[in-house]
């Protein structure tokens, strides 16, 4: 195992003080419970938004923190929940008196947890609402959920209603917003290699070089199927079929594609996956009207993408163009 680490389980810590120290004028860092918050939280009068999860998934969540996005992100050890404990102290300190909404991915853990910090918060007196994302299409169980896995649709789910947030929308419109998004977002992966875990030191799945998993979690969970290495076009396509169909899509509908790599995958490489995908939707009828092109869901250091597709309205596209300005994503401002 090769990697920029000083030790495994420094790796968390060290790169949430590197975050600190690039990024004090978006964030501040607390620990003894580890929470990323925004540097001028909480806002009174607004929504506080949180969301959280395991680390290795970079930039999200402590990523996506800052004005027109999250208010505070809950980092647990790689690939490993955030604890009650966490979610609590990052509910407390966003609390601008109008509520929190917690952004919670279908992940046992992340669930059972996020919930416990809700009844703790609600039990000092915050009001809180919760929204699960469960966008990907590959799997309906797996053995990390109960029901499908939140992945891509987080991220646009977050900047979304995020910038809801800031309008001064009120706990309940937030709520609604976000579930609009949630259901009207489809993704689905594939993985051409597995991912080393620090503290582990080797892959955590075994994946012949001449093969790929089509429908992988980003924590490695197994797909729909392991097939032999195909071009970008074909991948492409088996990714995006499903995704089309499941909600469905249809001729006329305007969406935002979101093209995300999970680590180790050149940006070259997104973008010839993007034009497959641009094909494929002009065939359909489907415009794309905004797009997302980058790594912003990964998984460690696993080669491979994810294909997200929302169906826009002016409502979520007019909230997607508002001014953004967190340490990975920003713009209009």
């Amino acid at each position: 195992m090769k990697k920029l680490i000083n030790a495994p389980e420094h790796v968390v810590r060290d790169a949430l003080a590197g975050m600190a120290n690039a990024h004090p004028d978006l964030i501040t860092v607390h620990y003894d419970p580890d929470i990323i918050v925004r540097a001028d939280g909480p806002v009174q009068g607004k929504v506080g938004i949180i969301s959280g999860g395991g680390s290795g998934h970079e930039p999200m969540h402590g990523g996506f923190v800052g004005k027109g996005m999250l208010d505070a992100a809950c980092p647990g050890a790689i690939f490993t929940s955030p604890v009650p404990d966490q979610m609590l102290a990052a509910t407390k300190a966003v609390d601008g008196g109008k509520g929190v909404l917690h952004i919670v991915k279908n992940y046992t853990g992340d669930v059972m947890n996020f919930e416990m910090a809700a009844e703790l918060a609600a039990a000092e007196g915050i009001e809180i609402a919760t929204v699960i994302t469960n966008d990907d299409v590959a799997v309906k169980d797996s053995t990390w959920t109960a029901g499908r896995r939140g992945v891509g649709v987080t991220v646009l789910l977050e900047k979304i209603v995020g910038a809801a947030a800031d309008t001064g929308a009120d706990l309940a419109e937030v709520t609604r917003i976000a579930k609009k998004v949630n259901a009207q977002g489809r993704s689905m992966g594939a993985a051409l290699t597995s991912c080393t875990i620090p503290h582990v030191g080797k892959p955590s799945f075994e994946l012949p070089d001449d093969e790929i998993e089509i429908g992988v979690g980003i924590h490695g969970e197994p797909g729909r199927r392991r097939i032999k290495m195909v071009s970008a076009a074909e991948i492409t396509a088996l990714l995006t079929e499903p995704i089309l169909e499941d909600l469905p899509f249809s001729s006329g509908d305007s969406v935002l594609a979101f093209v995300n790599g999970l680590g180790g995958t050149p940006l070259i490489e997104l973008y010839v996956v993007y034009n497959e995908l641009t094909k494929i939707l002009r065939d359909r009828g489907i415009r794309v009207s905004r797009t997302l092109i980058g790594n912003y869901i990964t998984s460690l250091d696993m080669a491979g993408c994810s294909i997200t597709l929302l169906k826009l309205d002016d409502e979520l596209t007019t909230l997607w163009d508002a001014p953004v300005h967190t340490p990975a994503l920003r713009w209009g401002v």
